[in-house]
């Protein structure tokens, strides 16, 4: 089976649109969450998502953004995007976001593999250095972990007393693919589709081959500066439109 991973669109319609366009052959699309927050198109992005054959997963944005959790930890670009949010959604793509299910999720015909936003062990927890995957490692309970949150595309193999070899694919080529090895554990995301932060600012997904475990990483360019207008035009933070440029 192949699996188009998704994650972190934040309401980036564009490039979205862009990822679904360039994305191989797959038979089920995995979105990690935070499907909406920060974008100037909240709507738009839910709609899109849920006419996919896919299996959804709650992000904090999403979360926050469905008035379920409070934004006390958010920074203040994150703040006002949400309740921004909230009054843009929606009553029934509100009540959608609300219904996500939390991660750790498995998949039919997935065997060994997990899906979740942030940290299997807390879902608004990041994995972000050698240290946090080290940590997770005698609590994983199958070899591949998808996970999202960060926006940074890449991950981590872990072997038991081994130190942890990260993968980092910023400024690699597209369509880079690294097959699984049997008996290893594996902390793996598929980057940021509306938001990348690893330097990059082309929107990032994957494909994960369940027969030959295989991953592919993907990178494809959108409209950045129509993204970045309707930000403006929504009177969204500058910010929010200026950083899509440099990928940060």
């Amino acid at each position: 089976m192949r699996l188009l991973i998704i994650s972190d669109v934040h309401s980036n319609l564009e490039a979205l649109e862009a990822c679904l366009a360039a994305a191989p052959p797959y038979d089920l699309v995995v979105n990690l969450g935070d499907v909406v927050g920060y974008g100037a198109s909240p709507n738009e992005v839910i709609e899109r998502v849920r006419a996919l054959d896919a299996i959804h997963i709650r992000g904090n944005h999403d979360k926050a953004c469905a008035g379920l959790t409070s934004v006390e930890a958010f920074n203040p670009f994150a703040q006002y995007s949400t309740y921004w949010t909230r009054d843009a959604l929606t009553f029934e793509n509100k009540r959608w976001l609300a219904a996500l299910p939390q991660g750790p999720l498995c998949v039919d015909g997935a065997a060994g593999v997990q899906f979740s936003h942030g940290s299997p062990l807390d879902e608004d927890e990041y994995v972000i250095g050698s240290a946090d995957a080290i940590h997770l490692l005698p609590v994983l309970k199958v070899p591949v972990t998808f996970i999202g949150h960060t926006h940074v595309q890449g991950g981590f193999v872990l072997r038991p007393n081994a130190v942890p070899e990260r993968i980092l694919l910023a400024a690699r080529q597209d369509g880079t693919t690294f097959p699984l090895e049997r008996d290893t554990y594996y902390i793996l995301n598929p980057g940021s589709v509306g938001q990348p932060r690893d330097g990059d600012p082309r929107a990032a997904f994957a494909l994960f081959n369940t027969d030959d475990l295989t991953i592919t990483y993907f990178r494809t360019r959108y409209d950045i500066a129509r993204a970045q207008r309707r930000i403006i035009d929504s009177e969204l933070p500058e910010k929010l439109a200026s950083r899509l440029a440099v990928g940060r």
